[in-house]
């Protein structure tokens, strides 16, 4: 059995620009086949608000003069900015035997173990795909699934700042409380944790297709 720690070739990317990043992922999952590799970037992006495929821009409430960029992938409208964690699984799900839920159950498993590594209790939400402290949103998630392969991913708030939240309604929802690691108590350098989310995200992985 394939063990996802090994086979799945994990990019630290830095900070790289949404849009060409997003040309990169879409390219790769066109162009692969059933014996292309499987990989995991992090990466973090420079200001950008970017909108699900379903997306509705009154969502936006004041984006100022942050680019807007809409994508194809599943979600409402949320924010990207340095500080924060993006991890984007490019992965052929039937090699892994996951389904799209499960996928975003490991997505959603893997911030859920990095918090509580550092002490930090978090949940799910019904119904609002996503990581939640006390409530206030910690981690967005949003996928795309092409010829049974995923591409975009995970976005966890490290240190970033919150204020572009309060210009959206985040994940479409009005009023929706943001939060990030640093005022959960967490001051652990960001390419630590980058590694340490990698780390939990291929667990979760592993965790999800027994």
């Amino acid at each position: 059995m394939l063990d996802p720690l090994q086979a799945i070739r994990t990019r630290y990317l830095g900070e790289q620009p949404y849009e060409p990043t997003w040309a990169a992922m879409r390219r790769l999952t066109l162009e692969r086949d059933a014996a292309s590799a499987d990989e995991l970037w992090i990466v973090r992006h420079p200001p950008v608000y970017t909108l699900g495929q379903a997306g509705r821009r009154e969502h936006l409430l004041d984006p100022g003069e942050t680019p807007v960029v809409a994508t194809d992938r599943g979600g409402q409208v949320t924010w990207h900015g340095p500080g924060q964690i993006v991890a984007y699984p490019l992965l052929d799900l039937r090699r892994w035997g996951l389904g799209v839920r499960t996928l975003v159950e490991a997505l959603e498993q893997a911030a859920i173990s990095l918090l509580a590594a550092h002490g930090v209790a978090s949940h799910r939400r019904e119904g609002a795909p996503g990581v939640y402290v006390n409530g206030a949103k910690i981690a967005a998630l949003g996928i795309r699934i092409r010829n049974g392969c995923s591409y975009h991913g995970l976005a966890l708030n490290v240190s970033n700042d919150l204020e572009p939240f309060r210009r959206i309604n985040p994940c479409g929802y009005a009023g929706l409380a943001t939060t990030r690691m640093r005022d959960q108590g967490v001051a652990a350098p960001l390419e630590r944790l980058e590694a340490e989310l990698a780390v939990h995200l291929l667990e979760a992985v592993a965790a999800a297709r027994r």
